[in-house]
């Protein structure tokens, strides 16, 4: 007689590990631009705030080319004022949104994972401005099928512009303090 068949522990999809090494990747990735930027720090406050603002804004208006904003408003946050480069990607990136809210409004979008839009499209049916918050708060690459499920449904511009507003602002603000303190931490690891 044979007992129960033990069941296989699950181990981590290939989602999950392309998942957990890109996110490796980024961080070695940001450590070494720093790095390689240091010498060239005070050369990017030439590009001050409109920069900035420019950088930000077109790099979230974009979808097929990804441009790094957020690279920028941690290198701009070491040698400007963090909160002001903060404030200023904050408004670049909410602007920038708008190309993906139009994109949905316009029904002209594609999407190319169902599953997930699906999911923002329930979410943003019944707890818009929380899910445009959350999700643009944190880097991560759904915010613009938010964007097009808030232009699909119809969501209202000036709560889809405040969420996004206030997610993105908290973010860049986090990302321009890292920045400023960047250099301190740098030194003080590499001693």
């Amino acid at each position: 007689m044979s007992g129960p068949v033990p069941e296989k522990k699950k181990g981590l999809s290939t989602r999950q590990i392309i998942g957990r090494t890109a996110a490796i990747l980024v961080a070695i990735g940001a450590t070494v631009g720093v790095l390689y930027f240091i010498p060239d720090l005070e050369r990017f406050k030439s590009y001050g705030y409109p920069g900035v603002f420019f950088i930000s804004l077109i790099g979230n208006a974009t979808v097929v080319l990804p441009v790094p904003s957020l690279a920028v408003t941690f290198a701009m946050g070491a040698v400007l004022a963090w909160p002001l480069v903060g404030l200023v990607a904050g408004i670049g990136e909410a602007l920038g949104e708008i190309t993906a809210y139009l994109a949905g409004m316009g029904g002209r979008a594609v999407i190319e994972n169902r599953d997930i839009y699906d999911r923002l499209h329930y979410w943003m049916e019944n707890h818009g401005m929380l899910t445009l918050f959350v999700l643009s708060m944190i880097p991560n690459p759904f915010f613009d099928m938010a964007g097009i499920a808030a232009g699909i449904l119809k969501y209202e511009f000036y709560k889809f512009l405040i969420a996004t507003w206030l997610g993105k602002t908290i973010k860049t603000l986090f990302f321009a303090w890292a920045g400023s303190h960047s250099i301190t931490w740098i030194t003080w690891v590499l001693g």
